[in-house]
């Protein structure tokens, strides 16, 4: 009998530990890039969105300028949806790049549930 710490195992073949050490630091890895992919897409897609709500406000002040004020208000509503979107994204990116992965916790159970 094997023994690691305060956990015994029978019958853990080296083989089994570095396959289930490349799995924690593939999963590590696609988790990084998951998050960074979505904090880029969030800034980008919130550029785009600002750029597209300023040229239009801009566009429809200039045909009507006596709804100036209407627009304005419309336009804000519409920036701070935009804004949230970037924010979501932003916090889910950094929950998962720093808070606890769920998807290394069931590579975890599996092989857990493997060895014993």
């Amino acid at each position: 009998m094997l023994q690691f710490g305060r956990y015994f195992f029978e019958f853990v073949f080296w083989e089994d530990i570095v396959e289930l050490a490349h799995l924690v630091a593939e999963m590590q890895s696609l988790t990084a890039i998951l998050a960074a992919a979505l904090i880029v897409l969030a800034a980008i897609a919130t550029a785009m969105g600002f750029s597209m709500l300023g040229g239009k406000f801009l566009e429809s002040t200039a045909r009507q300028p006596e709804l100036a004020q209407l627009l304005m208000m419309r336009m804000f509503l519409m920036a701070g949806l935009v804004d949230a979107f970037a924010a979501i994204s932003v916090a889910t990116g950094l929950l998962l790049m720093f808070g606890p992965n769920p998807f290394l916790a069931e590579i975890l159970n599996a092989a857990a549930g493997k060895i014993s």
